[in-house]
């Protein structure tokens, strides 16, 4: 991954090249964004920078013993920590390291729920655990192997427990000499606050419409007007534009599910509306986090629609079809109803509470905010 290999993003490309010519590199930085903006490859990109033996005016050179180490993801001076789910055997993110570097090979823009799926977590939820602290405090007592930098990718920081947290916050209190810690979260107020206060702070925004629309013109062959629709839908997540380009299954089953649920509830079909949440409660715990995000999209959206609000509203053919005829049920009196239920549901969801129970609850609860 190169600092041109990243869509958008370019002021602070520009910025944290100027900060390392000058020689004004923060040991702990944290990249903050959510999913599809860049900040994992920013990351990379930086750390090969770092690295790399000639670095140009705004890009490493590529061809540098040190660049083709980070073409593999192998540089020994290149360690990464991310969740990993417990195998039983007390596991650590080196552990994973191959299906890791295999995910980021294939794209470096993707989210949790994909990494999870790399590692065959099934229902498992992945954390980064107090080990890993441990593991990690050895790894920077090291000397350079390479008598550069050490670079820390810690991806998803907001997934530490608390003992681990409090032991990176030691590390980033005391550094060692020529460290980088490069914190990659999407939620990064869930960080605690003493973290937060020892980073520099970069803030990666959506990506503009028409950059994303360019890069797709670009990438994929695509005509200007797919591109510009894709573009649109994808409301500046890079990651949403490719699997609007290569057609996610799990959205079609998302929104048939939706549809399902939501006529069920109009229709006040209690017994079909039980067998619905137990059909849901079946699937993994990863995969109901994501159906309940996606619930809130169309929940979104289609209020946006009713609002007569259409260039901000990122539904695809499908779904605007569903939409023509459910948006007039989601209004001013109920969709703040809406979305606090489906937050809750997605809280108890991530808690580990009874899914049947969960989903039951919420599509019961749909029933009286539909008739608002």
């Amino acid at each position: 991954m190169f600092f041109r290999d990243i869509i958008g993003q370019t002021d602070i490309k520009h910025r944290i090249v100027d900060d390392v010519k000058r020689g004004r590199i923060a040991h702990a930085q944290l990249f903050s964004g959510s999913e599809g903006t860049g900040a994992l490859p920013m990351a990379i990109a930086f750390a090969r920078y770092l690295c790399c033996e000639h670095p140009g005016d705004d890009d490493a050179c590529g061809i540098c013993a040190s660049c083709a180490k980070f073409n593999k993801l192998v540089h020994p001076d290149l360690h990464f920590v991310f969740p990993i789910i417990n195998t039983g055997k007390m596991p650590i993110s080196d552990d994973f390291l191959p299906q890791w570097r295999e995910l980021t090979h294939a794209t470096p823009y993707f989210n949790l729920s994909m990494w999870l799926q790399a590692m065959n977590a099934e229902n498992q939820q992945a954390l980064i655990s107090v080990r890993e602290s441990d593991v990690l405090l050895r790894k920077v007592s090291y000397k350079s192997s390479q008598g550069g930098y050490k670079t820390i990718i810690v991806w998803l920081p907001e997934r530490m427990n608390v003992e681990c947290a409090n032991k990176l916050l030691k590390l980033l209190e005391e550094p060692p000499q020529q460290t980088v810690f490069l914190l990659v979260s999407e939620n990064a107020e869930q960080l605690l606050p003493t973290i937060q206060s020892r980073v520099q702070r970069w803030n990666f925004h959506a990506i503009p419409e028409n950059v994303i629309s360019q890069s797709i013109s670009r990438r994929f062959g695509l005509t200007e007007t797919d591109a510009q629709h894709i573009a649109h839908q994808s409301a500046g997540n890079w990651l949403s534009a490719l699997q609007l380009i290569h057609t996610s299954e799990d959205r079609a089953c998302y929104l048939k599910s939706f549809m399902s649920m939501m006529r069920l509830a109009y229709q006040r079909k209690v017994r079909e509306m039980k067998l619905w949440s137990e059909d849901v409660a079946s699937w993994g715990r990863e995969r109901q986090k994501e159906f309940l995000s996606y619930c809130q999209h169309m929940v979104r959206n289609n209020f946006m629609s009713n609002l007569q609000e259409p260039s901000v509203v990122y539904l695809n053919a499908e779904e605007s079809e569903f939409s023509r005829r459910f948006s007039p049920f989601v209004n001013e009196r109920n969709v703040i109803g809406m979305m606090n239920e489906l937050s809750y549901a997605q809280q108890h969801i991530e808690q580990n509470a009874n899914a049947k129970m969960v989903f039951f609850d919420f599509a019961l609860k749909m029933i009286v905010l539909l008739i608002q």
